[in-house]
C-alpha cells in the first residue's frame, strides 16, 4: 500500500514550508531501536532526527497510511456538483472507454451552462469523486486479520534475573483480531528460543494458532537477495510439529505487522516498569503471562469497546480449540 505525499506551502505570512513525514525505512528504524530499549536521545543522534520525531513514531499506535484529506476551499465547480455527480454516476453503466474524462466534463459544463471556471479545477473534482465512489477492492484500507492469526516479534527490556540486571529478550505474541497480547522471557533470540517462547504462550492459551506472521527471518532462517526465506531445520521442524503456517513480512513493509510492533512497546511500558524480578527466565515468563491476562481483563478493544479478554475468549478461542500443544 502506497501513499502519495504532496508538498504544500504555508501562506507567506505564516512562515516556512510544512514539515514532511520522514521515509518509511527510517520510521521502522526508529521503532526497531525503541523496541530494543535504545534511549530516544540516542535514536535521535543515530538517525539524525529530532527527539520529537522519535517520540512521534515510537509512540504511534497505528502505522497504517491514511488517505489524503481534502483540504480545498470552495471552488467554482461546487454549485454544479450535483450535475457532474449525475454524469459520473451514469458512467458506471457504460464501457470504460466511453466514460467522461475530466476534459469532457469541463467542455460540457462550458457548453451547457456557460461555466467560466478554470480547467485545472475540473480534474481535481473528478478524481476526488472517483476515489470516493470506487469499488471496495480499490483505494485505501486497513489490514484485516482473521481470528487465530498471530504475529510474533522480539523486544528487549531490562529485568533482574537472580539479582542481576540483564537485557531480557522478550518474545511478544499478539492476536490482532482481538488485540490480545502475550509476552514471555527468553535468554536470547536464536532458533531454539524462537521455538521455546511460542510454546509457553500456546500452553497458556490452550491451543496453537494456525498461522503466524513474522517481521523477518531472524532466528527462523535466512532471507536471500530475492526476498526468499530458507528456514533453519529447528524452526522448520517446530512448524511441522505444531502444524503452523509461517508468513514473513516484506522488507520495509512495517504496516504488515504493526500490531505486534505496537504490542512490544505497550507491554514494555505497562508491564515492565519498574524492571521485573525473578530467579529464572522461566519464572519471569510465567509472571509476564499472568500480567498479560490481568491487563487484557481491564483493557478495552480500541474499536469494539468490549473487554479484550472477553473478546479473546469468544472469538479467537474457538479457532484454537482442539489445537493443544504436544511436547
Amino acid at each position: 500500500m502506497t501513499q502519495k505525499r504532496i508538498r504544500r506551502l504555508q501562506p507567506a505570512a505564516l512562515g516556512k514550508e510544512r514539515t514532511m513525514a520522514i521515509p518509511m525505512p527510517k520510521q521502522q528504524d526508529i521503532r526497531r531501536l525503541d523496541r530494543q530499549g535504545v534511549s530516544r536521545s540516542e535514536i535521535a543522534r543515530r538517525l539524525n532526527v529530532d527527539r520529537a520525531t522519535v517520540a512521534k513514531y515510537a509512540d504511534m499506535d497505528d502505522m497504517t497510511p491514511k488517505p489524503p484529506t481534502d483540504r480545498r476551499r470552495g471552488s467554482k465547480i461546487d454549485p454544479y456538483a450535483a450535475l457532474v455527480d449525475g454524469w459520473l454516476e451514469a458512467d458506471r453503466m457504460l464501457p470504460r472507454k466511453q466514460r467522461h474524462t475530466a476534459k469532457r466534463v469541463h467542455d460540457r459544463l462550458r457548453a451547457e451552462i456557460e461555466y467560466d471556471g478554470e480547467y485545472t479545477t475540473t480534474p481535481g473534482y473528478v478524481r476526488r469523486w472517483r476515489e470516493a465512489n470506487r469499488s471496495g477492492s480499490d483505494g485505501y484500507g486497513e489490514l484485516v486479520w482473521a481470528p487465530g492469526v498471530a504475529q510474533i516479534d522480539f523486544g528487549v527490556a531490562k529485568a533482574r534475573i537472580a539479582g542481576e540486571l540483564v537485557d531480557d529478550h522478550c518474545l511478544v505474541v499478539t492476536f490482532p483480531h482481538s488485540n490480545m497480547r502475550y509476552v514471555t522471557s527468553l535468554p536470547g533470540e536464536n532458533a531454539e528460543c524462537l521455538c521455546r517462547g511460542p510454546v509457553e504462550v500456546f500452553e497458556r492459551i490452550g491451543g496453537v494458532p494456525p498461522v503466524i506472521v513474522m517481521d523477518n527471518a531472524t532466528g527462523a532462517g535466512r532471507r536471500n537477495a530475492r526476498g526468499e526465506v530458507t528456514l533453519t531445520a529447528v524452526f522448520d521442524a517446530f512448524l511441522a510439529h505444531h502444524r503452523i503456517d509461517a508468513m514473513f513480512c516484506n522488507p520495509y513493509s512495517g504496516w504488515e505487522k504493526g500490531a505486534v510492533e505496537n504490542a512490544v512497546g505497550f507491554l514494555r511500558r505497562n508491564l515492565m516498569v519498574p524492571p521485573l524480578e525473578a530467579e529464572t527466565h522461566t519464572q519471569l515468563g510465567r509472571i509476564m503471562l499472568d500480567r498479560c491476562d490481568a491487563l487484557a481483563a481491564s483493557s478495552r478493544h480500541y474499536r469494539r469497546g468490549n473487554a479484550i479478554g472477553v473478546d479473546w475468549q469468544r472469538r479467537v478461542g474457538q479457532v484454537l480449540r482442539g489445537r493443544v500443544p504436544v511436547r
